[in-house]
């Protein structure tokens, strides 16, 4: 009868000490469990937005719509198009969504110019993730392009501070164009876009 306190006793610490372990085990395999929730439901989110877009989720993606209100002037050295199709004044219809709200949204072309333009992948100085077929930056925004037009696949400094985390980003030439290139003044969704960089000939229409 003496050893029957301790049996109790043993078994009330063997019972306590199996609670706290399953506790235990319980708190990190919860938190693991909303760990890899929060990562797969990002992943749907960005599954989702890029079915929606047509592209990955990292094309243009989480950027394609961060470009500044005001665009600011036309790079240094870039040349004036003799005989655009579409003159500075024109009013045109843009026919691209580059951004949220742009196609079919009225806009007024206010440069035209002689130049290549490039679609590019590259990663945001800034951590984002990498930017699938960026349209579009010109032969005069790429560091040290020169003259010649560069083959897709060329490797690239980006110049352009179109939007955040660009300028100073290093990338590769997806692909090119030598349309006449125009800079525009368009309005989407409530708000005014000036000098907006950049629009290629076949991503506009006359407006009628």
């Amino acid at each position: 009868m003496r050893r029957l306190p301790l049996t109790l006793a043993g078994l009330a610490i063997l019972v306590t000490t199996t609670a706290c372990s399953a506790g235990s085990d319980s708190a990190d395999h919860s938190a693991h469990e909303g760990h890899e929730t929060s990562a797969t439901s990002s992943a749907t989110s960005q599954a989702t937005s890029s079915s929606a877009s047509g592209t990955p989720s990292a094309s243009q993606g989480g950027h394609e719509h961060m470009h500044a209100k005001d665009g600011g002037p036309a790079p240094e050295g870039i040349a004036a198009a003799e005989k655009p199709t579409y003159p500075v004044g024109t009013q045109v219809t843009l026919t691209t969504d580059h951004m949220e709200g742009m196609r079919d949204a009225p806009a007024t072309v206010v440069g035209a110019y002689k130049t290549v333009a490039y679609a590019v992948n590259y990663t945001p100085t800034d951590g984002g993730p990498e930017v699938i077929n960026h349209k579009w930056v010109v032969q005069e925004e790429l560091q040290g392009a020169g003259s010649e037009r560069l083959a897709d696949g060329t490797e690239v400094t980006i110049e352009a501070d179109h939007m955040k985390g660009m300028k100073g980003a290093t990338g590769t030439v997806a692909s090119s164009t030598t349309q006449t290139v125009y800079m525009v003044d368009y309005k989407a969704d409530g708000m005014t876009m000036t000098n907006h960089k950049w629009v290629v000939e076949k991503e506009m229409k006359p407006r009628g």
